[in-house]
């Protein structure tokens, strides 16, 4: 048996589809197994033991398409259900394919008219019905994230400071309104009282060289330094992360990390919260604005915010992120 996965982007939503790729390999042994992303995200499943090959989204859709039909797949997976999925669904025409449900309805309901008809059920459970066909159920190990050896950060690479350990911080974030603002994240640093890593990607440096100014000893800036899976691996050193909802979160939750999470215009609600998976002890916080008439305003988010007050990330609560890492860091 072949069995096609498809999901294109991004970080975190390809962390998300983890627990299927490692359920079909093992409950379903004799399957081969092949993953399509972008090929920006290629590196996300290279080094996964569960996926047998990678394919990519190149320049030419034809050609893929053409390369995709030489493997004579049995099933297609499609965990990202758009367009460009249905295409290569009706190119490969007589293969069964079942998709993600993505409840584009219910969600617009919640972020235009605030009624909530989401499933209480996170979007990894929902990824894994896909594949429940196939008799393959939920092995409750959470999520995987498999850092290569060459991509291991040295100990030499870090500050003295932070050798023995240090809380990480995602500054990062896939669009502004999912970012608290650069002197929330200068008050929280000031009331901590431990080494700090600042991680994000290259678009983050100048926010990172803001926030690091203030103590420049203690708050080391790793922004736009590390690639993925070395950015990954800090998470791995840390004691902590504080991070938004991104994919580095996802990521720090597959290496079973402790997670405050801070949110912004988008929740919980939507079913991407921090997944440990149902055999681990591991827990995650949420912190964020409650009773905001205009929250969620996107599913996704925006460069600035639509109503020009930025309350769902201005009245995010420092004392109640500080308390919250005093206990996670007494457990």
């Amino acid at each position: 048996m072949k069995i096609l996965v498809i999901r294109f982007s991004s970080i975190g939503d390809i962390v998300l589809t983890t627990p299927v790729l490692r359920c079909l390999h093992n409950q379903v042994p004799e399957a081969e197994i092949h993953f399509l992303t972008k090929k920006s995200f290629r590196n996300i499943v290279a080094d996964n033991p569960y996926v047998h090959k990678v394919h990519v989204l190149t320049d030419s859709f034809e050609l893929m398409l053409h390369e995709l039909k030489m493997e004579e797949y049995d099933h297609i997976i499609d965990l990202h259900h758009n367009l460009r999925t249905l295409r290569i669904k009706r190119f490969l025409k007589g293969v069964p394919a079942v998709a993600f449900k993505k409840l584009n309805i219910e969600k617009y309901l919640l972020t235009n008219l605030k009624i909530n008809l989401l499933p209480k059920k996170h979007i990894v459970d929902r990824n894994l019905d896909a594949v429940a066909f196939l008799g393959v159920q939920d092995d409750g190990k959470g999520l995987d994230y498999f850092i290569p050896e060459k991509d291991r950060v040295k100990q030499s690479d870090l500050p003295t400071a932070h050798v023995h350990g240090y809380i990480a911080m995602v500054i990062g974030a896939a669009l502004e309104t999912k970012q608290m603002p650069v002197h929330k994240w200068k008050e929280l640093c000031a009331s901590i009282q431990h080494p700090i890593i600042l991680l994000g990607g290259k678009e983050d440096i100048e926010m990172g060289k803001a926030i690091a100014a203030s103590d420049e000893i203690k708050i080391y800036n790793a922004c736009g330094k590390f690639n993925l899976n070395e950015s990954a691996d800090l998470l791995r050193r840390s004691k902590l992360v504080i991070t938004h909802d991104t994919g580095l979160m996802h990521i720090a939750a597959a290496l079973q990390k402790p997670i405050i999470s801070i949110w912004g215009n988008t929740v919980p609600a939507f079913g991407m919260y921090p997944f440990y998976g149902k055999n681990s002890n591991q827990q995650f916080d949420v912190v964020e604005v409650n009773g905001l008439w205009c929250r969620p305003c996107s599913k996704i988010g925006y460069h600035k915010c639509p109503k020009k007050h930025f309350k769902c990330m201005e009245q995010i609560s420092i004392n109640e992120i500080i308390r919250l890492l005093n206990l996670r860091l007494k457990a």
